[in-house]
């Protein structure tokens, strides 16, 4: 008898969706009639699964694919299903994200390109790991590559067009034995010194902020003033900047977790106050009406404010990131407080810190206000602060 003929625990018709009968295996296997080949014989696909619901899940997301155009009775080489992959893949990420994802495959291209996907095997995907690490590559860019070649093979084996992952059975490479380069953070007395010495113009106000509520630069380059409250108190990320083959975008935030309501320190409010008086789209504007400032400007000025205070380290904007992070930690901050805060993007903790409450925000920025007054001032820093406000120039 065939063993895809109707019987009573073989096989059985799934609604007209092929041909579904356990294997002697275990798995369940799903055979579904795709058309006709050209020599007039039937066209059949074959799904494999643990359970039949995979193998239900398995031709739902077949069926997906091909209402997306994507041709699953192909034998794709590597660069021709990783282009897929890619095509389906970057509407979910920003332009940034894009042009790393573009670099990182391209290499991955070079290395495994007129392959075939069916040919690839864990052994290949050790040796080319290996090749960067000899080449001196980070662990972290070796991680990239693993990642993203996971993900090309995870759409190809739930499509069947692999029968296994073989990035997910590829002996992990150890890491690296030289010492692990750390975040730079600025320390307590450089805060402190920051706090009391930058002087009050927009740069100083914005890196004060940075240093307050842990902003990435991208997302304060992306302001507009209707994204401050006019008390100061909040913050609102919806967008940020980013650099494509050096053209300024505003785009979506980083990630998901990215959007979010910063509470701003009660004796930093002014600088948020003040921030948002301008007359232009962007709070940091260049000399082109309606385009923020570019990041590599933003940093060189920076840079350069830094320069004129003694005491302080030249580091970066995105050390005022960490620096947050890490004074808040030695406030006694709780880690998922912090997060809901900065706009952590680890999945794993989402669900721990999207319900931290109000309050505790509230008493989180408190003790950062008690920790570095600015020029003696309560931390509340009324409006009538003796700051003076320096006009706000454009950057160019």
């Amino acid at each position: 008898m065939h063993p895809y003929r109707e019987r009573s625990d073989m096989a059985r018709r799934m609604n007209g969706e092929g041909s579904l009968r356990r294997r002697p295996d275990g798995r369940w296997e799903l055979r579904v009639m795709l058309g006709y080949r050209d020599n007039g014989k039937p066209n059949y696909k074959h799904f494999y699964g643990r359970t039949k619901k995979e193998v239900q899940n398995k031709l739902e997301a077949f069926r997906e694919d091909q209402r997306g155009g994507i041709d699953l009775s192909h034998n794709y080489t590597f660069a021709e299903w990783s282009e897929v992959w890619y095509e389906n893949h970057k509407s979910n990420i920003t332009p940034t994200t894009q042009e790393n994802y573009r670099h990182i495959l391209n290499r991955l291209q070079a290395w495994f390109g007129e392959r075939h996907i069916i040919d690839v095997k864990p052994y290949d995907i050790e040796v080319f790991l290996k090749a960067q690490r000899a080449e001196g590559l980070s662990d972290s860019y070796i991680a990239s590559f693993r990642g993203m070649l996971y993900q090309i093979f995870h759409k190809a084996e739930a499509n069947d067009l692999v029968r296994k992952n073989p990035v997910r059975f590829a002996e992990k490479m150890r890491a690296s034995t030289g010492p692990k380069k750390r975040k730079e953070a600025f320390n307590t007395e450089e805060v402190q010194i920051l706090m009391a010495q930058l002087p009050y113009d927009k740069m100083g106000m914005s890196i004060r902020l940075m240093l307050g509520t842990g902003m990435r630069s991208q997302e304060l380059l992306a302001l507009e003033p209707h994204h401050i409250e006019e008390d100061g108190s909040v913050i609102h990320i919806r967008q940020a900047v980013n650099l494509v083959k050096g053209s300024v975008h505003v785009g979506v935030p980083k990630s998901r977790d990215s959007y979010r309501d910063i509470p701003v320190p009660p004796n930093l409010r002014w600088c948020a106050r003040e921030l948002r008086k301008v007359d232009t789209k962007f709070i940091w504007e260049k000399r082109k009406k309606d385009t923020p400032c570019n990041p590599t400007n933003f940093r060189d000025e920076f840079r350069e404010a830094l320069e004129k205070i003694e005491g302080v380290r030249q580091l970066t904007p995105h050390s005022c990131r960490h620096t947050y992070v890490s004074q808040m930690q030695a406030l006694g901050v709780d880690l998922s407080t912090i997060q809901s805060i900065v706009g952590h993007a680890d999945v794993d903790m989402t669900q721990h810190y999207l319900h931290v409450q109000d309050g505790i925000r509230q008493e989180a920025i408190r003790r950062f206000a008690e920790a570095f007054p600015i020029d003696g001032h309560s931390p509340e820093d009324p409006e009538g602060s003796a700051c003076r406000i320096i006009p706000f120039p454009q950057v160019v």
